[in-house]
């Protein structure tokens, strides 16, 4: 990778950080996690309380990438062809009449699914071909998505009634789960000054597709040292409960990550690494995207549940068994 293509990157990426700051209020974090996952070509899921901003985040994403965009909000009587498209009867002007496929939201560069646990779960599982394939199969034809493609998801952790928990198999689906944390005194202050004084601020369009595919290739050429692959395997064999597990993982895990929590958490290592001017994978890089790649990963058993055990705590017990703290 050439110098001054790392330059390039990080002058994009710190363009598109100084565009979303334009509208959001602080939510560094969640900012830096979120460009994670796009430059790693996957998908997120955002959860928070209502107002954080998490729809005004992914909208405003959009808008500084040169991508198409389409919000879907989830509700219970959303049906999977509200999202992926039909088949529809047309008449032309000569009265012959010929079904023809009217896509659906879906097809999109940028996806918001909001409030997704509010879709029953056929609807939710309309979801799962686009995001792993990304494809849509309807009316027996199967359709590419645009590239890039990422479904950006929210829900509220707050409010249960009426909402469907997403299967396990489709939140393993989602490279990274995003905690999107309440602002701070001096936060809420500067929110309120910007959104009640008909201040409206402009995005500028500072990257296009092809840009940002040039930022995930850059990202799969960093290097990872064996010993630095050693240890996220040995992270992601260590959330399974076992002889060598820490001792929150045998007493409140009923299941460790799959496979794809290792696969998530290299993948948003490079492109943290890549983000911090680094042509190859350290150690701190992998502690520092575990909670976010696991965290969705890692499900309870009853003493667990029953506790009010988080599976972040988990994974931060596991860090500190093996002597990284989260950066």
């Amino acid at each position: 990778m050439a110098q001054q293509t790392l330059e390039e990157c990080l002058h994009r990426v710190e363009l598109v950080r100084q565009e979303i700051g334009k509208v959001l209020v602080g939510q560094k974090d969640v900012v830096e996690q979120l460009l994670w996952a796009v430059f790693a070509g996957g998908h997120a899921l955002l959860e928070g309380v209502p107002g954080l901003g998490k729809t005004l985040l992914v909208r405003t994403l959009s808008q500084a990438f040169e991508l198409s965009f389409q919000r879907i909000q989830f509700t219970p009587d959303l049906m999977p062809t509200d999202i992926t498209g039909t088949n529809i009867l047309r008449v032309d002007e000569k009265g012959q009449q010929a079904f023809s496929f009217q896509p659906g939201p879906i097809f999109a560069h940028v996806v918001l699914a909001d409030e997704i646990n509010r879709a029953t779960p056929k609807t939710q599982s309309a979801l799962l071909e686009a995001m792993q394939e990304r494809t849509v199969s309807a009316g027996g034809v199967t359709r590419s998505l645009p590239d890039p493609f990422f479904v950006l998801a929210t829900q509220n952790p707050l409010e249960q009634e009426g909402t469907y928990p997403l299967p396990e198999a489709q939140m393993d689906r989602f490279l990274l789960k995003i905690d999107v944390p309440y602002p701070t005194e001096e936060e809420l202050k500067a929110i309120v000054r910007q959104t009640t004084t008909g201040h409206s601020a402009r995005v500028e369009k500072v990257a296009a597709a092809d840009q940002i595919a040039e930022i995930q290739q850059a990202a799969r050429e960093v290097l990872v040292a064996d010993p630095v692959l050693d240890y996220a395997v040995k992270l992601l064999l260590a959330t399974h409960p076992g002889e060598h597990s820490v001792a929150s993982v045998n007493q409140y895990v009923r299941n460790g990550a799959g496979p794809r929590g290792v696969q998530a958490m290299i993948s948003l290592a490079k492109v943290r690494a890549l983000l911090s001017g680094r042509y190859n994978l350290a150690y701190e890089d992998v502690a520092a995207v575990a909670l976010p790649a696991l965290r969705h990963r890692v499900f309870l058993n009853f003493e667990g549940e029953a506790n009010g055990i988080r599976p972040d705590q988990i994974v931060r017990d596991i860090l500190d068994g093996m002597g990284m703290q989260q950066a």
